[in-house]
């Protein structure tokens, strides 16, 4: 509306201001100078009229297009001062302009002149703005009523999405779901964004609440233990070597638990740093063979192949991860099966894979494995001693090397663990290979496969 307004007052003022310019211009052309001014000969036109007076009021020159009219064309003006005036005569309206001829200070009669257009275009544009004017008072009123009529359907599935939300907050049900996901509009991409939101925290707080129990059922179980073996320690007078042995294991495998949890939540709060540095990964991998491979387990361990691989990371957390992976394949495999060790170097990723023989992984829980507390065999896996915490901390530790973990597993066939990790590239020049020098080969790493084969 204001820009109605607006459009209809500044063509009319320009308008207006160029019309009171060419009559001020006029003015100082007409006038032919002499001791009674008058108006010149040469002026014809018949859009201007022209009217010079004494200071009475007298006229003493005039155009000829005035024909009989003999009156001021402006009779409320001042003569003796310039101004512009719309006059109506009859039923035509000028645009007059007065002005005084000459200087107040002479002597004798005083004259002024007034010059006047008729303003035919001007009321012209007058209607039309006018007509304007109002379309655009009706547009914008017919506007408002269609906001005021649509508004409230427009935004029902605002009010919708609201209300199911404190419905959702007011229940404690993350279950349910916002409506109107299926749109293709903004209003769907926020109900979208919002159940996306409340299946992540669904999700969050099942794992927080089966950590919860979870945590509780493995402490309960040692701490059972250990309270029945004490009380027949205290019943039996004497401390028993097989109850503090059993007391002994309970209390390391709560240790490992709380350590586990410990790592984990300190991974999650960022507040666990890595201490990264170049390291030969395929020098951990034979560390960690070597170490599964004293206690002579019950499954053969063997190495398929091993490239020789360095990465950037934190060599105890690398180890921690293979070592992790390797223990799990080793309790999952039945005795006389074997796990197979192998490095490789592919298009700038290390891969290590872990492959075992043993009772594979139903396929339905492969996606869960990775889940804190998760078993595929809860009982199989606490007479074990495991918490269920190895495969989260091995998918983390890959994770925070800029790497990832995959697996394929077939039930009765076996497992296998694959870790990709970035292989390292020292920034800086290399030394030219030499043909004639010796090859240079790891401290230790030559006599260690020798011992190997041996």
């Amino acid at each position: 509306m204001i820009f109605a307004l607006i459009v209809y007052q500044v063509p009319r003022d320009r308008l207006l201001a160029q019309i009171d310019a060419d009559l001020k211009d006029l003015a100082a052309e007409v006038v032919r100078p002499g001791s009674v001014p008058e108006v010149s000969g040469t002026f014809e036109t018949a859009a201007a009229l022209v009217i010079i007076a004494d200071d009475n009021g007298v006229i003493v020159g005039r155009s000829l297009n005035l024909g009989s009219f003999d009156e001021l064309l402006d009779p409320y003006a001042d003569p003796s001062v310039e101004s512009f005036n719309l006059v109506t005569q009859g039923n035509t309206q000028l645009r007059v302009y007065t002005a005084p001829l000459g200087s107040s200070d002479l002597p004798g009669p005083q004259y002024f002149i007034q010059v006047a257009r008729l303003l035919d275009t001007y009321e012209q544009l007058n209607r039309i703005m006018a007509i304007a004017l109002l379309f655009m008072f009706a547009a914008a009123t017919g506007s408002l009523f269609v906001a005021v009529l649509l508004t409230p359907r427009l935004f029902r599935p605002l009010d919708d999405i609201a209300t199911v939300a404190r419905q959702i907050t007011r229940a404690d049900d993350l279950s349910r779901r916002v409506p109107y996901s299926n749109r293709s509009d903004g209003i769907g991409d926020l109900a979208r964004a919002f159940n996306q939101t409340l299946e992540r925290l669904e999700r969050l707080f099942r794992t927080q609440q089966r950590l919860l129990a979870d945590v509780s059922h493995e402490l309960r179980t040692p701490l059972t233990s250990i309270r029945g073996n004490l009380d027949l320690m205290r019943h039996m007078g004497e401390g028993d070597p097989e109850s503090l042995a059993v007391i002994q294991d309970e209390i390391e495998r709560m240790t490992r638990l709380v350590g586990d949890l410990l790592l984990l939540a300190r991974a999650d709060s960022g507040g666990l740093p890595l201490q990264r540095q170049p390291i030969e990964l395929d020098n951990i991998l034979f560390e960690v063979y070597r170490q599964v491979s004293i206690p002579k387990p019950k499954v053969k361990v063997e190495l398929v192949e091993v490239d020789q691989v360095m990465v950037f990371g934190d060599p105890d957390r690398l180890k921690q991860l293979i070592l992790n992976l390797t223990d799990n394949a080793i309790k999952y495999t039945p005795p006389g099966g074997k796990v197979s060790l192998s490095l490789s170097k592919k298009a700038g990723w290390s891969q290590v894979e872990i492959s075992d023989t043993g009772i594979g992984i139903p396929a339905e829980n492969l996606p869960h494995i990775f889940e804190r507390f998760y078993r595929v065999d809860k009982a199989r896996t606490r007479s074990q001693g495991g918490s269920g915490l190895g495969l989260s901390i091995a998918k983390w530790i890959a994770q925070a090397h800029g790497g990832a973990i995959r697996v394929t597993s077939t039930v009765g066939e076996g497992t296998t663990f694959i870790v990709t990790l970035p292989v390292y590239q020292p920034v800086g020049p290399t030394e030219p290979e030499d043909s004639d020098k010796p090859e240079k080969t790891r401290p230790g790493l030559r006599a260690f496969g020798a011992n190997l084969r041996r």
